[in-house]
């Protein structure tokens, strides 16, 4: 064996003298010069012969060496004791096994463990959350998992209120099984070991101190630690540990889907151990409302479920659903979950509990801006919202689901718990305020994209926050009726693509008629009346609408606003249709349009032909109906409105199949229906499933037809409409049933009458003549077609007029 090898065995003090020899570039012989000692020693160290070396002699090697500091308190260390890579005996920690099982943690688990046994991972982690979210449990079983990577050992101390320095050096020591904390570092000898510490945040700079020394004296050692707050070190990772995951509103109501979310598993579990039973079917969906509301928090849904040994899940819902921070755990002292929030509550500066109590206004998730926004000035220190946020993530305050613009969100009961805190601070309507005015000025920004191409993606961002957006529009209803206004005078068309018509007229009425708002600006109020006749058509109360947008027609052209009149134009002209007043509908269209082509508007001109191309099929002209459907084309091309192409479209398929070509209508309807479907208003979508139907039953094609009827059929609790009647008395008409079709357009009949578009009167009334077996009931209603077309200036189409023809 050569001079410089080491033998087998040894006590590893071996395999440590010769790594330091070799890294100090010295031979045995130069290292036994240095040292006065004889290089038959030297020799003997590092082949493992003489386990137990002097005091003197090791000192001696230390020092020739060149060791300090941690090094040499590892080489001393290593000649008294055993092998670096032999695991010492378990610790006290590692002899108790985790008593509570994870629920909902595999993930965080797997990587927690997959980074504290990596070689070149972090020094240490630092799960940190809200009181109650589950850190301690996740860190002790993380703890003992990792045990098998760490033969110096693991060992776990808890920080108690106040704790000092020494206190908690005493308890570590006591913990690794040695007298006193100068002996760690001979007691891990190089071996790999992790310290588990709970509770930092109840003496933060002792645990600060502690752990900055621990780690720069035994470079072996890591640490995974627990608290509501980071530690503070330059080596530390940070784990936010976030609440459970609860089911989204589209889970449906049943145990085997809502079970698979880890919020309704730790419930279920723990509801198990004070109640035999299962939940009965009416109790899942109390049972997804109450862990929502409980907002996935581990102790929450503990302390909620401990209920179920006397309540049922509907009866914890009630009593606690609206007084969640009142928790707490029974037969115990009376902690209650609000102790625990007012805890990390009390972490924050009082700029940033100002801050918290701002945000508490928001209902649901929301946005970076949005935050910016409402939290402006309130930091008295100028502190950017983004470290807001970070603090409270830190903190397990916050929670931020997905990569959206609208992510963020405070748990629910740390938003009770912030909008108590306002209210005890004087502050609530005030906050409330700022909520309603953010919202305003967020829903008056979005309202231009509310057309077009743009309306989808516009919409869904107004989707985002409908939520907060009520509760805005409700609170300055009462409190500022002009921020109402501003909020609902932006949000007609979206209320119209959402089907909300109904309930947004009564907003816009309620708040026009409000005395508090005659002063509000005069453009927010006469767009508020056009709100109020867009919405109006959709329900079929255009009429009551006119004087009020008559009104906005001046006010426009008393402002200057070419917008406003195009628009206020668009709209009389489909009230005026609503009443019979085709003449005057088609004045106020043929004003829109010059007024978009004097100011190039080529969307408004496309939109204007659109329109008036009803007017061209009410006198019989078809010719002119397509020209003008060919120039809508060829404008919203230009403008890249797809969406008015779309329409264009749709429009075309009607004209061709008033015009005798089920055909060319059955390609040009299903050619328009894949964008309307993505950005049209339901009733424009019904009106094309209509027009497709009726190609279909022409051509024979009636398994489709059905399945367009199917699609048209109101709900069971609503009445017959047009679009289904018509369409399912064609299909009869075509299979022969006169008596039932004659029955349908009848209906029809009566479901078309008091809309704006007679022709479809028109229409359901010849095919009531033709398809009557009754003669007086023929003569009835050609009575009642003569007069609709009188009154309508309707011309009724060639292949109206030979249908007609055919029942004498």
């Amino acid at each position: 064996m050569a001079a410089d090898e080491a033998g087998p065995g040894g006590s590893g003090f071996d395999t440590l003298l010769r790594r330091n020899r070799l890294r100090a570039k010295l031979t045995q012989d130069e290292l036994a010069a240095r040292a006065a000692v004889g290089v038959r020693t030297v020799r003997d160290l590092e082949r493992g012969r003489a386990s137990r070396p002097q005091r003197t002699t090791v000192e001696l090697l230390a020092a020739a060496l060149g060791l300090s500091g941690a090094e040499r308190d590892a080489f001393l260390a290593a000649a008294r004791g055993q092998a670096a890579d032999e695991p010492l005996p378990p610790t006290s920690f590692l002899q108790i096994p985790p008593t509570a099982e994870l629920i909902g943690r595999d993930d965080d688990v797997a990587e927690l463990v997959a980074r504290l046994t990596a070689a070149d991972g972090p020094r240490g982690f630092t799960l940190v959350g809200i009181a109650g979210v589950g850190k301690t449990s996740l860190g002790v079983v993380v703890a003992h998992r990792v045990a098998e990577a760490y033969p110096g050992g693991v060992a776990g101390v808890v920080i108690t209120d106040g704790a000092s320095i020494g206190e908690i050096l005493g308890s570590i020591a006591a913990a690794f099984g040695v007298g006193h904390p100068d002996d760690l570092v001979g007691r891990f000898a190089e071996r790999a070991g992790l310290l588990f510490v709970d509770a930092v945040e109840r003496s933060p700079d002792a645990t600060t101190e502690m752990l900055t020394r621990l780690l720069e004296r035994i470079p072996s050692l890591r640490f995974l630690a627990t608290g509501r707050h980071p530690v503070g070190l330059p080596a530390e990772r940070v784990w936010p540990l976030a609440p459970l995951v609860a089911p989204p509103f589209e889970t449906p109501n049943t145990l085997a889907a809502v079970s698979a979310y880890p919020a309704v598993g730790l419930f279920l579990e723990r509801l198990g151990r004070v109640r035999r039973t299962a939940p009965e079917p009416d109790e899942i969906a109390p049972l997804v409302s109450l862990v929502r509301r409980l907002g996935g928090l581990p102790l929450a849904i503990e302390l909620a479920a401990a209920r179920g040994r006397v309540l049922t899940i509907p009866e914890i819902l009630d009593r606690y659903g609206d007084r969640v921070l009142d928790l707490d755990r029974p037969g115990t002292a009376s902690v209650t979950l609000r102790d625990a929030v007012a805890a990390s509550y009390r972490l924050l500066n009082p700029g940033e509990q100002r801050a918290l109590r701002l945000l508490a206004m928001f209902r649901y998730r929301w946005s970076l801006a949005l935050a910016e926004q409402l939290t402006e000035g309130a930091q008295t220190d100028g502190a950017d919202v983004v470290h807001l946020l970070d603090r409270l993530l830190e903190l397990g305050l916050l929670s931020v689901r997905g990569s959206r613009t609208v992510r963020f969100r405070l748990l629910e009961f740390v938003r009770d718990y912030a909008f108590e805190r306002a209210a005890a601070e004087g502050e609530l309507t005030e906050a409330r305020r700022r909520h309603a005015r953010v919202l305003a000025d967020l829903a008056q920004q979005i309202a231009p994209d509310l057309i077009g191409t743009g309306l989808t993606e516009a919409a869904g961002r107004l989707d985002d926050v409908s939520g907060d957006l009520g509760a805005a529009l409700a609170f300055a209803a009462g409190e500022d009726p002009h921020t109402a206004l501003r909020i609902a005078a932006a949000l007609p068309r979206w209320w119209r693509f959402r089907g909300r018509d109904v309930s947004g007229r009564q907003w816009l009425r309620r708040l026009l008629d409000d005395p508090r708002t005659a002063d509000a600006d005069p453009a927010t109020r006469a767009w508020a009346k056009i709100g109020l006749a867009q919405l109006a058509l959709e329900h079929g109360a255009g009429a009551e609408e006119i004087g009020a947008t008559t009104a906005a027609v001046a006010e426009f052209e008393r402002l200057g606003s070419v917008g406003g009149q195009i628009a206020a134009h668009t709209q009389l002209a489909g009230l005026f249709m609503t009443v019979g007043g085709y003449d005057d509908a088609r004045r106020h269209g043929t004003a829109a349009l010059a007024l978009a082509r004097r100011t190039n508007k080529i969307r408004d001109i496309a939109v204007a032909e659109n329109n008036l191309t009803w007017h061209e099929i009410r006198e019989g002209d078809l010719a002119a109906a397509r020209r003008r459907l060919a120039a809508v084309d060829e404008l919203a091309s230009q403008c890249g409105e797809e969406r008015l192409r779309a329409l264009a479209m749709a429009n075309l398929a009607e004209v061709a199949r008033l015009d005798g070509k089920p055909e060319e209508a059955e390609r040009l309807g299903c050619g328009a229906m894949p964008e309307l479907e993505r950005v049209g208003d339901p009733n424009q979508r019904r009106r094309l499933r209509a027009t497709i139907g009726l190609a279909l039953a022409e051509l024979g094609r009636t398994d489709e037809a059905l399945a367009i009827l199917e699609r048209l059929r109101p709900p069971e609790d609503l009445p017959p409409d047009g679009p289904a009647a018509v369409v399912e008395a064609a299909i009869a008409l075509s299979q022969g049933e006169q008596k039932h079709a004659a029955e349908c357009f009848a209906r029809a009949a009566e479901a078309y009458d008091g809309a704006h578009d007679k022709r479809d009167v028109v229409e359901a009334l010849v095919g009531l003549i033709v398809s009557a077996p009754d003669q007086e009931d023929r003569a009835v209603a050609r009575r009642r077609l003569t007069l609709l077309c009188e009154a309508g200036g309707i011309t009724l189409l060639p292949r109206e007029r030979e249908r007609l023809a055919t029942v004498g």
